[in-house]
């Protein structure tokens, strides 16, 4: 297919330069390839297209109706052509991520004004999910996760600094149960889980050089860690999400923070993709707007 359209590109530019010695410069071959590959179209189609003599080349009646047939098409493909490349330098165009809602709250919409005044001419269509996600296999241009879960062979890029987890319950609800110590202490309490694809996330502590997964229970378990917190306002139980998320609640006692010195920093999120190679100028854009200073 492609050594057909490039022979047919090459008889529409010799029958529109009426001449092999225009034509071969600028197409920037010689003149004997060019007729050679003339002669291979014309046998395989079995037609003359063009008449030759030493003075003139003209299209036949059948080049001329090939040539009107075949220009527009020409054209457009010319068309998709410049289209293709002008992804690769000019940040323009649709750009698909995927990320988790956190990440879209913490990470994106505080820079989403920004972007969009600097690149009017990107848009970006954002799937939120819970949990990771195959790039590839979801026709995803770029995600944003936390550092741990990004396979390793993504180019990440850091979008935030360290971050920390939180666990949290209302003043309601402590106001008749005692306050945990010790991560093996919510096993006496309700606590409200996050849904992971693989199930129930087991709540991961570390203190010095002694790390605890605790499998916690109660009567919710939810997808979205912004419902987790606001069960946990609403007094359901003790929830886990970033100290970011819920500072503001905790500043203004809506919220208890506690197990605070089992919580060590994390990697934080991550902007990742599967190559730095041919990158569209839109995703290099957003990872300039997006990159953690």
């Amino acid at each position: 297919m492609r050594n057909e359209l490039n022979e047919l590109a090459t008889f529409a530019i010799v029958a529109r330069e009426r001449s092999f010695t225009r034509a071969a410069a600028k197409i920037g071959v010689s003149q004997s390839a060019l007729s050679h590959t003339i002669r291979g179209l014309e046998q395989r189609l079995e037609l003359q297209l063009l008449a030759r003599t030493t003075k003139s080349v003209a299209p036949t009646a059948a080049g001329a109706a090939l040539l009107k047939e075949l220009s527009p098409a020409l054209e457009q493909i010319a068309r998709a052509i410049n289209e293709a490349r002008n992804v690769r330098h000019r940040p323009a165009g649709r750009l698909r991520i995927v990320m988790s809602r956190s990440a879209a709250v913490m990470v994106l919409l505080p820079r989403l004004t920004a972007f969009a005044e600097a690149y009017p001419d990107i848009v970006l269509d954002v799937v939120t999910v819970t949990g990771p996600v195959d790039l590839v296999a979801g026709e995803f241009d770029a995600g944003i996760q936390l550092g741990e879960y990004i396979q390793k062979d993504m180019i990440a890029v850091r979008v935030t600094q360290e971050l920390r987890l939180a666990v949290v319950g209302s003043p309601g609800y402590f106001s008749s149960r005692s306050i945990p110590r010790k991560p093996k202490d919510l096993n006496d309490h309700r606590c409200i889980s996050l849904r992971l694809p693989g199930g129930p996330y087991r709540w991961e502590f570390e203190k010095g050089r002694k790390a605890v997964t605790v499998g916690v229970n109660g009567p919710l378990i939810i997808d979205d860690t912004h419902l987790v917190i606001q069960a946990a306002l609403a007094g359901a139980g003790l929830g886990l999400a970033f100290e970011e998320q819920v500072a503001e609640h905790v500043a203004k006692r809506r919220l208890i923070r506690v197990l605070e010195d089992w919580t060590p920093p994390i990697p934080g999120f991550f902007m990742y993709y599967p190559s730095r190679q041919h990158q569209p100028a839109a995703l290099s854009a957003l990872t300039n707007v997006l990159r953690a200073s």
